[in-house]
């Protein structure tokens, strides 16, 4: 049920990524940049992801990393400053998100490079007022959601990898009687077509290497 709001929240963020290993990361961009390409430019958007959640400056960052902890890249993010490293929980998307949320939370991916500590701060300021916050995406899931509490029914028979994200998690915060607020909608970078974009906007994260020239 909703809950008592208050305007001094202590928000965690909730980072979730794979570890980039060719061939199982960023997998849809392989054609686009090749296997090794597509690896590296995961690596710099989990860099660029951990910067940004850090110079939010809200409570504890951690990184929820799949398979485990063990890949040098994370070790490389903790030195990136005061993150915390956990294994990703087993199950769907939807189970492993829950599994990070033990109070108050703003969860993300490393596939959105438009997201600012400013748009972190933000969240967690609806989130102080609201049962949950979201940002939505300009294909239809969403970049964050942020909760006060874990809530299993909002992340249960979602079918996640497809447009219709967004639209049954907010069916699923009017079934329980959630507020909640979103702010503007943000894009990702999912397919070959994405890379354009991101190099106009982000060229720092497009590599001669990663980008094929």
């Amino acid at each position: 049920m909703p809950q008592t709001r208050s305007k001094h929240l202590h928000v965690s963020i909730a980072i979730l990524s794979r570890a980039p290993v060719p061939g199982q990361t960023k997998t849809r961009l392989i054609p686009a940049l090749g296997a090794e390409g597509a690896a590296d430019l995961h690596r710099r958007f989990l860099h660029a992801t951990v910067r940004t959640a850090l110079q939010a400056n809200l409570g504890l960052v951690t990184l929820w990393c799949t398979p485990d902890t063990s890949h040098p890249e994370f070790a490389a993010c903790a030195a990136l400053g005061p993150l915390t490293l956990r294994q990703q929980a087993e199950g769907d998307l939807g189970q492993r998100m829950l599994a990070t949320i033990s109070g108050p939370t703003l969860i993300i991916g490393t596939d959105c490079p438009a997201l600012t500590p400013a748009h972190l701060q933000q969240a967690a300021n609806a989130l102080s007022e609201n049962d949950a916050v979201l940002i939505p995406a300009e294909d239809g899931g969403y970049v964050l959601i942020g909760l006060r509490q874990p809530e299993p029914a909002i992340f249960t028979d979602i079918n996640w990898g497809t447009a219709l994200v967004l639209a049954s998690t907010r069916q699923r915060l009017r079934d329980i009687g959630y507020s909640w607020r979103e702010l503007p909608t943000l894009w990702d970078v999912d397919e070959p077509a994405d890379l354009t974009r991101l190099a106009l906007s982000h060229p720092e994260l497009i590599s001669t290497e990663s980008s094929g020239q």
